[in-house]
This record gives C-alpha cells, structure tokens and sequence, in this order.
C-alpha cells in the first residue's frame, strides 16, 4: 500500500503534485491545520503530515497518529511542533533550513539600508505633502563595520553580502573556522570586540539558552555610540527594553527588526519611536522562498516514506539517499545486535557501549548508534524505532558511549555491542557479508559465524560430547525444522554456545525439554526483524 500524506496547511499545487510523482497518496486539505478537532479525527490515516505554521502539531494530537512517522515544516521555525513528544512517539520531525536562506539574508540587508538611510519615514513623510529633505540625514554603509553575529548559513550570506558593499565585516561565531572565516573575507572577534567596534550590528543565530538575551542591557551598553541594530533572526535575542531606552537616548541611532519577543507584536517597547524600521516576520516572506520550502519539504518526505532516506531531521541524524543505500544493511545489523542482547537482558540496562570497527566506522555512526539502541529497547517496548529509542534509553538514566578504531581482525569490518547492568557485561559482534546479509561473529567473545533468522534458539553450556545430538532430536522430535545450525566454544572442555536458525517459534515446551537434559546452562529462544 502506497504511504499517505496529509498536507494540512498551504502548500504550493507543485509541492502535492511531487508527492503524487513519488507514487505517494496526498490529501490536499490547506485549511484543516486550523480546524483542530477535525485534523484530530483524521490524523490516524495518514503516514506524513505536511504543514507550514498554522498546524499545531501536539502531543494530543501525536497520541491519535497512530500511523504517523513523519511531520515535514515548511520553513525553518518548528515552535509549532511538540518535538519531544513527537520523538517519544517515534515521529521523524523534518524541516527545510536552507530554502529560505538567500531570503532572509535579502530581508536583513535591506533593513540595514532602511534605517541607515530612514526610508520608511521619509516615505511617510513624503506621501503625507511634506518636502523634509534636511530632516533626514543618512549614513552610507561603504566603509562601515558590521558585527554578523551568527556566520552559519544565513549569516555567511550576509557576510558576503556585506563583503560586497564594501563594509568592513566582523564576526562573532564560536562555530566559525578560520578556513570559513578566510573564505568569506571576514574577520574572527569575541563578542565583545564586535560591541566595541561594530557601526552596525545584524543577528543570525537560533534562539537556545545560550542565545536569549544576547544583545542584553549589559552588551548593549558595550555598544559604538551611533550604532544600527538589525534583527531578523529570532525574537529573544535582543533586549528590547533596554534597546527603547538606548535608542531614547540616543546611544543606539537605530534598529531594525523583524522578529519580537512576543508575537503576534501587537504592542511593543520600539513601536512608534524615531528611526525603527519594524516588519511582521517577513524574512521568508518571498514567492521564491515560499515555493522553495514547500518543494524541498515535499521531496524530503518522499524520499522518507519511499527509501527512508532522512534529511534535515530535528530529531534524529539525518541519513541521504546514498547513505541509506550503502548502510541499509549495517542499519539492520545494528538492530540486530541491540535485539538479541535486549531479549538476552532481563535486569535494568545501566550502560550500552558501541564499537566500529574498520570501514564502518568512516560510516554515519549516529543513525547506526540509534538502530542499535533501537534494538535493545525494542525487548521491552515493541513499537520503539530510531526516533524513540535514544529518548526512551536517556529516560531511563543509560549511558550510550561509541568508539572506532581501525581495522583489528579478520573482517574489514564489524560492530560490537556491550551492555552493561549491575551484574554482568554482555557483548555481542557481528558484520555484513559481501553479499549484504548481516552475520553474528562472537557472542560473549567465543567466535562463530551466524546467519540471521527471523526465529532463532541460542544455548549455553559446558563443551561436553552429546550437545549436539540432543538439540537436534529434540528439535526433530517435536517438528521443528533446523534451517542452520552454528557452534562455538572458547577452548576444548570450557564454555561453549549454539545458535540454530529454525523455520519457526520454538514453543515453551521444547525449551523445557532442553532444559530436562541438564545439559545447557541457558535455552533462550529469539526473534529477529529481517524483513
């Protein structure tokens, strides 16, 4: 059956006709983002939600998806997603960072030309009769610092920008490196050399408990007399308050913004003073941009639903196109390894650690890390995945720990996995084939070669003669088919394992005359994904 997708708020005809092209169904429903009791009643039919910014996507909400597995955001802002309870639900939330970027970079730029030379009101002034070609004197950016504060993706294109007009450009970005900072012709600062030395000063950096309150009354008193403020970035970053009182007073000769603390800003402390140039949030706000999230949107979510290619996931790593390809089947590994230690752990998990070894640990070891976790987690609650998994495990206090390391062995390469509880350690290895089947390689560190089977039977017990005869009669005996049959054993007379792959669940009362025997130490059946 084809994925469904509900797009729930306005999209363009192209982004819906792209998922169509996808082989995707796609209920095109714009308005029903705000019919909230209705989106409620039907939410439960679908695979992916499309929105923009009218859809609140809640935890409520998210308790009826039961089939959701993917929100998609139009745009880069997700304060209208409950992504930690879209997490704990398993839901990949997706957004489209870079569709709006040369937008937003524009937006800025263009609110620097405004209040360094009073467009606004002098356009005001103009319509209203008047000729007050005196009263509004400007500034010339030529020549000019500007202090970028933030040099990511939206940043670095001002900076350019900035470069461009000929201004001096300085910037403040624990991120930015030196080879970045060379290539965009800009200079490093601290923040506070960029208060000091900045004409004008324009944010691009996301609103976290590091950012709130950048520009406080504290940074803002550090500030060049007659320095311009730009912010189209987020609202909380600037204290506006005590940006009222500079401006008042003259220190600050102006500011621009696009973004408040509170919105809808209906009312706010630079509303109505001289030489603030404001707009409603309109750095994305192009036919262009618009068009560009809502495709790059659409095509993310179909590579999702068909391929499980992730992109620009809030909430889990992102995997590409060719990624998944390549690692499709060390994903599956992974999740293996984490299922039969999980099914193997009947005591609290205190510590699950993640070695790569070889080749794959050149691979995108976050989403192997959360296949793995996955697996272990998927012991005690079926309907976890990679989204979930890693939520569930810090929840329940687990420390996740990786390590790589160059090729040791045998195999070009192969992930071992460790879990650790209050009594015991248990460890369990394996690789992918040239044929692309995932394989058990050691299990509590005796050596083996294991095929993967959906219904699998694993025993310990001391390597005496007989063990294998008695598996297979009583497997024979009661009607259950050997598809493979894997021994090891750490050295003549000590521990030994068996694993035996078998065409079907071995029933509690096999297990029980297995145990009769005396023979084994542990019967433990296991079940395995391998679709």
């Amino acid at each position: 059956m084809a994925p469904k997708v509900l797009v729930s708020d306005k999209l363009s005809e192209t982004a819906v006709q792209i998922f169509r092209d996808n082989g995707i169904e796609v209920d095109f429903l714009p308005t029903l983002g705000k019919e909230k009791d209705k989106l409620l009643e039907l939410i439960h039919n679908y695979d992916g939600l499309a929105i923009r910014s009218a859809t609140k996507v809640t935890e409520k909400l998210l308790e009826r998806a039961d089939n959701l597995k993917v929100v998609g955001r139009a745009g880069i802002g997700v304060d209208n997603v409950d992504i930690p309870a879209a997490s704990k639900k398993g839901v990949i939330v997706m957004n489209t960072p870079y569709g709006n970027m040369i937008t937003t970079a524009e937006h800025a730029i263009a609110m620097m030309f405004a209040v360094a030379r009073q467009i606004p009101e002098a356009s005001a002034s103009t319509h209203a009769g008047k000729w007050e070609k005196s009263r509004f004197m400007g500034s010339e950016l030529t020549g000019k610092t500007l202090g970028v504060i933030g040099a990511g993706n939206i940043g670095g294109i001002v900076c350019e920008r900035g470069v461009g007009l000929r201004m001096k450009v300085i910037a403040y970005d624990p991120f930015l490196s030196d080879e970045r900072a060379a290539k965009l012709n800009v200079t490093k600062v601290e923040l506070d050399e960029l208060l000091q030395r900045a004409d004008f000063i324009t944010l691009h950096v996301p609103f976290t408990e590091k950012t709130a309150n950048i520009l406080s009354r504290e940074n803002l008193a550090k500030t060049k007399k007659g320095v311009r403020i730009v912010n189209c970035a987020r609202g909380g970053l600037v204290d506006e308050e005590a940006l009222a009182e500079m401006l008042k007073s003259g220190h600050v000769a102006g500011a621009a913004f696009d973004v408040f603390a509170k919105e809808p800003a209906t009312d706010n402390p630079l509303f109505n003073l001289p030489n603030v140039v404001c707009t409603p949030h309109l750095g994305a706000s192009t036919t262009e941009a618009q068009e560009n999230v809502a495709l790059q949107v659409a095509e993310q979510m179909s590579a999702y639903l068909n391929t499980g290619a992730v992109e620009n996931a809030l909430n889990m790593p992102s995997v590409t196109a060719e990624e998944a390809k390549v690692m499709g089947p060390w994903l599956k590994l992974a999740e293996h390894l984490g299922a039969f230690i999980g099914q193997m752990t009947d005591e609290p998990i205190k510590a699950i650690n993640i070695l790569y070894d070889g080749k794959v640990a050149e691979m995108n070891l976050d989403a192997l890390g959360c296949s793995a976790i996955a697996g272990v987690m998927a012991a005690s609650n079926p309907d976890v995945n990679l989204v979930s998994a890693p939520v569930q495990a810090a929840e329940r206090g687990i420390q996740i720990s990786r390590t790589t390391q160059a090729k040791s062995g045998v195999f070009d390469s192969f992930v071992k996995l460790t879990v650790v509880t209050d009594t015991r350690e248990r460890s369990i290895a394996g690789t992918v084939f040239s044929d692309g089947k995932p394989r058990f390689i050691q299990i509590k560190g005796i050596t083996i070669d294991a095929e993967i089977g959906a219904n699998m039977l694993y025993t310990t017990n001391e390597d005496v003669p007989g063990i294998i005869g008695t598996l297979g009669q009583t497997m024979g005996a009661n009607g259950v088919n050997i598809a493979n049959f894997t021994l090891g054993r750490s050295e003549p007379g000590k521990d030994a394992i068996a694993l035996l792959y078998v065409d079907a669940p071995v029933k509690p009362a096999v297990i029980d005359k297995l145990k009769e025997t005396g023979m084994f130490r542990n019967v433990s059946p296991l079940a395995f994904n391998v679709a």
